[in-house]
């Protein structure tokens, strides 16, 4: 009881004030409207009151179930009692809010000179064109009956009744379903998974074209991300070498490239297929030079000096004195394009590429790590000293982890200049290596789906949500503090390899039986 109490009033607290917090910066409003989109419920003028009981129906259910959430197993009072505490704090901190703001603004306090998006017509709103009191009473009633509500969900969805039967009977009738042992069996079957690969090729191919030219861009730089993730995951995930450098490997790729395929400020026209080759092996040399004076580093110290060498690239290729070869901070442009018989890529041709380059990069990523040069890779990231002892070469693998990383971001260096016709220093700043490094950490570290899963999150989810204009930031953030609390090990994490002590055989007498 002491438990639920106490969970009840620290989540009450904390919704109470996000309520407050989403308030004075008039988010609720546009959660609101938001909603209203989803239900087909919007209106001109006068806002539909119920969009924003549904608004407040979330925020109650999300306070029962933070509140539940944690305590096991217990009875089905606490739980609602812990759904009810928390319920009346934040309900108490909402009323308080509602009340305050509802009576300044009708007795004519100029509330929008010191916060700017509370306007009297939002406020109306937010009282639901009534009286401050009744508003602040109908505000405490939803925070308290939702969340009561959502602790009691939580509450049946934890315990061993009929939910947990039903889920077993389900599981062991697709387990027996002809026979098979698992579920996982079924996925064994080549035709199942013949049947599996077509319909996601069929639908790789189909998705391009019903996306449009603006979300073909959108999802082609999510692409180009998945294969630096990649290459990142390698070197981070797999080796435990932590590069915040790892940017510089993507400008060579993609400046090489333009540079062989522009028409300045060298001309040389190289065929575009080759160039991608060349973009691909002059990245891979530059990670060679870089590791082999600095892969003795560990830790910090490597990452500091990756991060000054992905600098210096980038003000190389800025600076006056590599104007005549790179062209300065004016970039290069009118980069070369890929061309099919004759036929110059469009956003639909470029997307079903970068969708067959994800393929294969997953392809070759997963080979890798199930190779025994993975498993190398693996043993220096768990501990170094002892991989050594037991006859790994740790240098020449670190060596070979940074080489292969930096091809997979020449190849997506080599993807964004040609995609873009441009590429210029300020495409490869400090936070291109930061948002690489979020998407290995996010997705999940080792982890090849997690990296598809953060590279979606971080590139793609900002423009999901830039309909919400000045609020896209704050709500990204909100979203990954949330991630990183529920979710620390990342989206996706990597198995870890489990070992199994083998059974224990009964010793045998190996005296000779002594015959009477």
């Amino acid at each position: 009881m002491k438990t639920s109490l106490k969970k009840g009033l620290s989540s009450g607290v904390i919704f109470g004030i996000v309520f407050i917090f989403l308030l004075l910066i008039g988010f609720i409003n546009v959660g609101s409207t938001m909603i209203g989109d989803l239900l087909g419920n919007t209106a001109s003028g006068r806002l539909p009151v119920n969009n924003l009981l549904t608004f407040l129906a979330v925020l109650g259910v999300l306070t029962g179930i933070t509140a539940r959430n944690g305590l096991g197993e217990s009875q089905w009072w606490q739980a609602l009692l812990g759904g009810l505490v928390a319920g009346l704090v934040s309900g108490v901190l909402a009323w308080l809010a509602i009340w305050l703001t509802g009576t300044l603004s009708l007795q004519g306090s100029e509330i929008q000179t010191y916060l700017p998006n509370m306007d009297p017509a939002d406020l109306n709103y937010l009282r639901f064109y009534s009286t401050p009191l009744a508003a602040a009473n109908t505000y405490l009633l939803y925070f308290v009956g939702f969340s009561v509500a959502g602790a009691a969900l939580v509450w049946l969805l934890s315990i061993k009744g009929w939910f947990v039967k039903c889920w077993q009977a389900c599981r062991n009738g697709v387990s027996n379903w002809k026979g098979t042992k698992d579920l996982s069996d079924v996925f064994k079957n080549r035709w199942v998974m013949l049947v599996i690969f077509l319909a996601v090729a069929v639908a790789l191919y189909f998705l391009p074209l019903a996306w449009g030219s603006y979300w073909n861009y959108i999802m082609g730089t999510v692409a180009i991300y998945v294969i630096l993730g990649l290459g990142l995951n390698i070197i981070v995930g797999y080796s435990g070498q932590l590069v915040l450098g790892f940017g510089a490997f993507f400008a060579t790729g993609a400046y090489t490239f333009a540079l062989l395929t522009a028409p300045t400020p060298h001309g040389i026209g190289l065929n575009l297929w080759l160039a991608v080759g060349g973009s691909v092996l002059v990245s891979t040399l530059t990670g060679l030079l870089l590791g082999l004076p600095i892969l003795n580093l560990r830790g910090d110290y490597l990452a500091i000096v990756t991060l000054g060498f992905g600098e210096i690239i980038r003000i190389l290729i800025k600076s006056d004195l590599l104007t005549a070869v790179t062209n300065g901070p004016k970039g290069v442009t009118n980069v070369g394009q890929p061309t099919w018989f004759g036929e110059t890529f469009n956003d639909v041709n470029y997307m079903h590429l970068l969708m067959l380059l994800v393929l294969v990069a997953l392809f070759i990523a997963k080979r890798l790590k199930d190779s025994r040069t993975g498993r190398a890779w693996v043993a220096i990231r768990e501990d170094q000293t002892v991989a050594q002892a037991t006859g790994i070469n740790t240098y020449r693998s670190k060596i070979l982890a940074l080489m292969l990383g930096a091809a997979f971001a020449g190849l997506a260096g080599a993807l964004f200049a040609s995609r873009n016709q441009f590429t210029g220093p300020e495409d490869f700043t400090l936070m291109v290596s930061i948002n690489v490094l979020c998407i290995v950490i996010v997705g999940g570290m080792g982890s090849l789906p997690g990296i598809v899963l953060g590279a979606f999150v971080l590139k793609g989810l900002p423009e999901l949500l830039r309909e919400l204009e000045d609020y896209r930031l704050l709500v990204f953030g909100a979203l990954l503090v949330v991630m990183m609390i529920v979710r620390p090990e990342g989206l996706w994490p990597a198995p870890r390899v489990k070992f199994d002590k083998p059974a224990e055989e009964p010793m045998q007498d190996l005296a000779p039986e002594v015959k009477q």
